[in-house]
This record gives C-alpha cells, structure tokens and sequence, in this order.
C-alpha cells in the first residue's frame, strides 16, 4: 500500500467518524430534534366557513401558541374532499404538513374517487363528533320536518334538491338514510355536491336548494342571521345548546343517526419523535377550556381518542360505511 493511498483511507476514516459523532450529537442530522422551527401548514379538506374549517382553526391557535411557529390553515377542497385528503397524504413525512382527516376518508375510497383510506395517514388524534341535521331557508313555507316530509313523499323524484358536502359524503348518506327509513329511493331528492356545509348554507340562503343536511352547529351562522331554520336533528336526543331543535324520532318515529367527525393526521412515516410531541400538544389542546368553550358554544361535539384508539376508530368506520353506501348504490368498489 503507497503511503498516499495510505494517507486517503486515513482521511476517509477521519471524515466517516466525524460524520458519525456529528450525527450521534443533538441536533445535527435529525430535524425532527428542534421541530418546529418553521411554519406548519395545516390542511382542511373542506371550504371555509364550515365545521371542519372551525375546528381546525381553533386547534391550529392553540397549537401555534404551544410550539411559537405559526399553523397556517389552508382550505384545499375539491373531489368531494379528495383534494385535500390527497395533500396530507402526500405531504413530506417532516411534521411540516398535517392537516383535517375526516370522515369521508371512510367513504370516498368506497366510490372509486381516490385510493386513499384511514391507513393513508400516521392518526394523531380524533378531536370531535357530531350528528346531522334538516335545515332550510328561512322563508320555506315548512314550520316543522312532518310538514317537509310529507312534501317530500308527495313530489316527483328529483323536484326537491339538498347540499351539504360532496357526492356521497357523509350528508349525503345522512340524507339518503333519513330518505330510506321513508321508504323513498335513495335518489328522491337530488344531491347538489358542495365544498362543505359553508357553501352549501350559502346556497340555501340563496335559494339554490331546498335543504341542507349538513350538523346543526355548522348552519348556526345563517341560523342566528334568520336565513335559516333548523326542523330536526338525526340523532337519539337533542343538542343542548339548540334544545329548540327535535329529533327526527320525536316528529316522525324515525331513529335514524349517523355522524360526522374530524380528526387530524400526517403523512405517513412521520417520525415517532415528532407524533408524540404533537399528539400531546393535541390532547393538552384538547383539555384546553379554550377549545372546550369553542365547541360548547358552537354546539359541536366533542370526542377523544388517542393515535391507536383513532386508528381502530376509523377502521371500524371504515367497515361500517362501506356496508351502508354499498347498500345505498353508492360503493363501487
């Protein structure tokens, strides 16, 4: 051996261990040790203005002021919530990108809109649940859900239209549901696919649509400015905070419920690191009396499950859903 070869190999194996202490030491080689120390962006499958839109902008306050970098909402709707299921999913697995995983992520993959599904994602946590409701335009001549029902079963298939989400989404199936304990066809009333209750409710205040199936909570805005009126409520008792509103059991003898709920996810692959500090912002955000006033003063309900609970969560969801849309004509998959 030359003793320049000899003084190569001595340079290499001083750089390679030098290499391996810098990566043994804090901080050098793992992003994830000072993570974050840049913005987060944090993805909401659905428009602005409704539920999920609320809800991920509480949490995101709360977790800006636990972490001091800022978490940007970004509204990515479109494809019946495929668009923005799609951006978290494919997002680097850095903690930089998390975002709203909702219900639909157990129904979309049903349709053959997205090979996306609850396994897409590394679960943080499920932070809420709640149950649809019948709301319509103010000045709709239906006083009760009986009177609307009843107009309902009398008109031609299609006369009456209705919003609140995409195409098979979780309002969708709520209505098609509430039309099947009926005894209607799941298509009597014509769907109008929206990004998210937000839009929709615009939409009956301007008198595009007949109803909304869409939670309470979310059509409280146009509620409160007197464009719209909530009939009932698809659920086994009333909201406390609309003890107004009945149940669909209690005006028409039907004890249909299905419900919505908003979680958050990241990337699959997400460092171990990273989804335990975040899951433990989450639930301390979660506890917070900030997000629990947010919720009890909107109405909205409140549900928690850690990363494991969450998971099963949705996979029993998931199963759950695929049997209701595949019953209702929806599932093509």
């Amino acid at each position: 051996m030359s003793d320049k070869t000899s003084g190569n190999l001595t340079r290499r194996s001083i750089l390679a261990a030098g290499a391996g202490a810098a990566l043994a030491m804090p901080g050098i080689g793992k992003a994830q040790s000072n993570w974050p120390n840049r913005p987060v962006t944090f993805v909401v499958p659905w428009g602005a203005g409704g539920g999920t839109d609320a809800t991920a902008r509480v949490v995101a306050a709360i977790l800006e002021k636990e972490f001091g970098q800022p978490f940007n909402v970004i509204n990515r709707t479109g494809g019946s919530g495929v668009v923005g299921h799609s951006a978290i999913a494919t997002a680097a697995p850095d903690g930089y990108t998390i975002g709203m995983v909702t219900v639909e992520i157990t129904m979309m993959h049903h349709q053959g809109l997205t090979e996306l599904r609850p396994t897409s994602y590394t679960p943080l946590a499920l932070m809420n649940e709640d149950p649809p409701g019948v709301t319509v335009n103010a000045s709709s001549p239906y006083a009760d859900v009986k009177a609307l029902a009843d107009a309902i079963k009398a008109a031609p298939a299609g006369r009456f239209k209705a919003s609140g989400t995409g195409q098979g989404g979780i309002w969708h199936l709520a209505l098609i549901g509430w039309l099947q304990a009926m005894n209607l066809k799941p298509d009597h009333v014509a769907w109008v696919p929206s990004n998210g209750a937000g839009p929709a409710m615009q939409d009956l205040a301007a008198g595009g649509i007949d109803m909304v199936t869409c939670s309470v909570p979310e059509a409280r805005t146009m509620i409160d400015a007197g464009r719209a009126k909530s009939l009932a409520i698809m659920s086994a008792q009333r909201n406390p905070l609309f003890a107004n509103v009945p149940t669909l059991n209690e005006t028409l003898g039907i004890s249909y419920s299905v419900g919505a709920w908003r979680g958050i996810g990241a990337p699959n692959g997400l460092p171990a690191e990273i989804q335990t500090r975040l899951v433990a912002a989450l639930k301390k955000a979660y506890d917070s009396k900030e997000y629990q006033d947010f919720m009890a003063n909107r109405g909205f309900g409140v549900r928690w499950a850690d990363p494991a609970g969450f998971a099963a969560f949705m996979a029993a969801g998931d199963q759950a859903m695929g049997s209701a849309m595949k019953a209702a004509g929806l599932a093509k998959t």
